[in-house]
Formats: C-alpha cells, structure tokens, sequence
C-alpha cells in the first residue's frame, strides 16, 4: 500500500489543521493506521491510532482532547484534526499503516508499521 500525507501547513497557535492520508494500492480497510510526529533533532514520536473498526483510537497524552484521529474506508483516507495547536506542535507528520487480521489491534509502536508516508510538514507560530 502507498501512502501520501497531505494538509500540513503553517498556522499560528491556536489554530487547526487538518491532515488527510490517502492510501493506494491495497484498501486502508484491512490496515490498522497512525500518525507519527518529528520535530527537528528529535526522535519520531507516536500521536494517534485507529483500528481497522474506527471506534477503537488511541491517541498520545499531548494529543489528547485536541486531536482526532479518524477515517473513512470507503474512501481510502485517514485523517488527524489538529485543533488548538501550540508551537511544540511543529513537526513533520507521518501517516502509517499495517496489515492486520484483529480489527480492534491499534499500533503505537513505530516498529510495528510497515508502510509510511512521506511527512507534511506542520508549523505553528507563536
């Protein structure tokens, strides 16, 4: 499966975005998916999951209560609303994917992914 990040940007704090994923190749709906985070001189960073049935998220304490992870099978997209974002927010955003046959299974862990996107880069000012 290829995967294509998109919606990142430049916006001041407070402010939101919206990043998308889409997916080609394979359907996302046999995919357990992430969002993955690298800020500059730091190591990448787990944000959110979702389970192949999408009631089941995880998400990183920073993330909690002011982002959501979510997706839409039918059309290959996995999506992160980012709201009140702060400077320490700034990173490269990475979606990734993989295959599962549990459709509850949700995957924090980096090296448990085997597809990933190319990154959009997200900035926030202050």
């Amino acid at each position: 499966v290829q995967l294509q990040a998109s919606g990142g940007g430049l916006v001041q704090a407070g402010g939101s975005l919206r990043l998308s994923c889409a997916a080609s190749g394979r359907t996302l709906s046999s995919y357990a998916m992430g969002w993955f985070r690298q800020a500059p001189g730091k190591e990448r960073e787990f944000v959110a999951a979702i389970a192949q049935i999408g009631i089941k998220r995880d998400y990183a304490e920073f993330a909690k209560g002011r982002f959501t992870i979510s997706r839409d099978n039918a059309k290959n997209m996995v999506y992160l609303q980012m709201d009140s974002l702060k400077p320490d927010d700034t990173a490269v955003y990475y979606c990734a994917a993989q295959s599962s046959s549990d459709i509850f299974t949700l995957i924090a862990r980096e090296s448990e992914y085997t597809y990933w996107g190319q990154g959009t880069q997200v900035t926030v000012s202050s």
